[in-house]
C-alpha cells in the first residue's frame, strides 16, 4: 500500500530567518496522525536566512540525520567539537545526553536550505563521533545502516537510508527489507508503482509511506533526487 503525503499538507512555520516544512509534529505544529512513522520522528525541511542560526541546544535519544540542501552551516557540540558542512555533505550525529548542539548559517548571503531527520535510536547502543558522507551522482547509494555495510554511515536502529538520483525517464526498483518504509521527493517529478498499488504521483517535496509492498517501482519524469527510509521493523 503506498499512501501520498504532500508538501502542502505538511506542517509550515515561517519566522523570518527561519522558513520550515514539517512531516510530523513538531515545535507548533502538532497533528495526532501524524506523530512518526515507526521509529522515523522527525522529517523536516528547513530555510535559514544569511546568518542565522539555532542556539545550542539538547535532543532526545535519536541519531540526527542532516542532509546540506544549499549554502553551509558550521556546527558545534557543547564538548568542543566542530564541523564545517556545504552543499551536498550528509552528516550523521548520534545525540546524547547532557551534550548540546548548535549549527550556525555562516553565509552572508545565502540562506541554508537542509533536510533534518531524527530517529529513535536503540537505547543498548553507544553514541558514536560525527560521522559524514558526501551524496554521490549515483542512481542509488546508501547512507546509512545499522551495520554500516557498503561503507555507510551506522545507524543505532533497524533503519537503511538510501540516497535516490535518477534523470528523467529513468527508473529503479527499490526492495524493500521490511513492511514499511518512507519515500521523501527532495527535487522532481516521478512516479510510483508498488505490488498492490498504482501508480502514485510525487512532487517535489512530496512523501510516500511505504506498508506491505516487497518492492517499488521508482520511474522518474524530470531529473529527481529523493530519499529512501527502510524501517525493517
Amino acid at each position: 500500500m503506498i499512501t501520498m503525503r504532500t508538501a502542502n499538507q505538511c506542517g509550515k512555520a515561517d519566522y523570518g530567518w527561519l522558513q520550515a516544512r514539517y512531516t510530523f509534529s513538531f515545535g507548533h505544529y502538532f497533528d495526532p496522525k501524524f506523530l512518526n512513522y515507526r521509529t522515523l520522528r522527525v522529517l523536516n525541511q528547513e530555510v535559514l536566512a544569511p546568518k542565522a542560526e539555532f542556539q545550542p541546544k539538547s535532543y532526545p535519544h535519536v541519531d540526527v540525520l542532516n542532509i546540506i540542501l544549499q549554502g553551509e552551516a558550521q556546527y558545534r557540540d557543547s564538548e568542543g567539537n566542530s564541523f564545517h558542512a556545504r552543499q551536498g555533505d550528509c552528516l550523521l550525529f548520534s545525540a546524547r545526553q547532557g551534550i548540546r548542539y548548535s549549527e550556525h548559517n555562516t553565509s552572508d548571503t545565502r540562506p541554508l536550505t537542509r533536510l533534518q531527520l531524527w530517529l529513535n535510536a536503540c537505547p543498548q547502543q553507544e553514541a558514536r563521533p560525527l560521522q559524514h558522507i558526501t551524496l554521490p551522482n549515483k542512481p542509488l547509494t546508501l547512507l546509512a545502516s545499522p551495520t554500516s555495510e557498503n561503507h555507510s554511515m551506522h545507524l543505532r536502529q533497524q533503519v537503511w537510508i538510501s540516497y535516490l538520483v535518477l534523470k528523467p525517464h529513468d527508473s529503479q526498483i527499490l526492495a524493500l527489507r521490511g513492511n514499511h518504509a518512507y519515500l521523501q521527493s527532495i527535487s522532481g517529478k516521478a512516479i510510483t508503482h508498488g505490488n498492490q498499488s498504482g501508480g502514485v504521483k510525487i512532487n517535489c517535496g512530496d512523501g510516500v509511506f511505504i506498508q506491505e509492498e516487497q518492492e517499488v517501482l521508482l520511474q522518474a519524469e524530470t531529473p529527481f533526487r529523493g530519499l529512501l527510509i527502510d524501517l525493517a521493523d
